[in-house]
């Protein structure tokens, strides 16, 4: 059974000499003792009810042995502005099923402000000499302030809650082998931000002045362009073309710029430019292109061939 939290344990000045003499101690001093000078133990230490008189320290400088672990940081400033906060180091909580961990505890307040699991992964926290923090690596990319690594989408999770008073609200940023994602957890974790692995850069570049450009390698968006598209490359595979569809019509709608300089609108399939704009200025009509009498344009607006 775990003795009281409250219970008091002192390492007597007749036990520390007898450890610093390397003499075997049969049990607790009948009273706590006082030292007014520096005590000095050339060996190692052990405090707690636990301890024997055959301890093998190993390697271990100072041991803690019972079963109530607590290193209690106890500051008595009291006067001016000292700072004068208590804290504690706690080792697994002291309750018949109770958790395992290594806790740092604000003692004053009683909150547990850092808390370390038993059985967490090698390197869960890891801060190299540069200052980078590593999760889950003892690696941690030198030109990055943070670098989470995990066999299965490693992510980053913002979490409000409704402690200040707001709706709460969950995103998550994440990557893996499929994607790079924003993901809207709240609202039944839709992805409305996704990007495949391969896209060049200046796939998506927000200039300083809000225009948006897609395609543009040196991110060399035109000042007085809302948006700018650029797509290189002979043959089809290669013009910078626009979709539109609408998935309750028949039809799609692909606008785009031929290897010649002509701007082309046509229905997606059609094989036909039902609009074509040459690079010279002049307008086409591929249905109309036989008017030989001239062109009409009804009250709708629409253009057809006079009879």
């Amino acid at each position: 059974m775990k003795k009281a939290m409250n219970s008091l344990h002192a390492v007597t000045a007749s036990a520390l000499a007898l450890t610093a003499l390397s003499v075997p101690f049969a049990g607790s001093a009948s009273a706590a003792q006082v030292f007014t000078q520096d005590v000095i133990v050339q060996g190692s230490l052990c405090v707690g009810v636990d301890c024997t008189s055959t301890e093998n320290f190993g390697a271990d400088t100072i041991r803690l042995k019972e079963n109530n672990l607590r290193i209690h940081f106890d500051d008595t400033s009291n006067s001016g502005s000292f700072p004068n906060n208590d804290w504690r180091i706690e080792v697994n909580n002291s309750q018949n099923g109770g958790a395992n961990y290594y806790a740092i505890q604000d003692a004053t307040s009683g909150r547990y402000v850092t808390t370390i699991e038993a059985g967490a992964p090698s390197n869960s926290i890891y801060v190299d000499s540069s200052g980078s923090v590593g999760f889950g690596t003892n690696a941690p990319n030198t030109s990055l302030s943070l670098h989470a690594a995990d066999g299965n989408t490693p992510g980053l999770r913002l979490e409000q809650n409704t402690s200040s008073g707001f709706s709460a609200q969950t995103w998550d940023l994440a990557g893996n082998e499929a994607n790079f994602f924003l993901r809207d957890v709240t609202n039944g974790s839709q992805l409305p931000i996704r990007v495949i692995p391969g896209a060049d850069s200046g796939a998506f570049v927000i200039s300083a002045n809000n225009n948006i450009g897609m395609g543009l390698a040196n991110n060399d968006v035109t000042a007085d362009a809302a948006l700018h598209i650029r797509r290189g490359g002979a043959g089809n595979d290669g013009l910078p073309r626009i979709r539109f569809e609408n998935t309750d019509a028949p039809n799609v709608w692909v606008m785009d710029v031929s290897d010649n300089g002509d701007f082309r609108v046509s229905i997606d399939g059609s094989g036909v430019q039902e609009l074509l704009i040459s690079s010279t200025g002049a307008v086409t009509i591929p249905q109309l292109a036989n008017c030989t009498n001239g062109i009409r344009s009804s009250a709708a607006g629409l253009l057809s061939c006079l009879p």
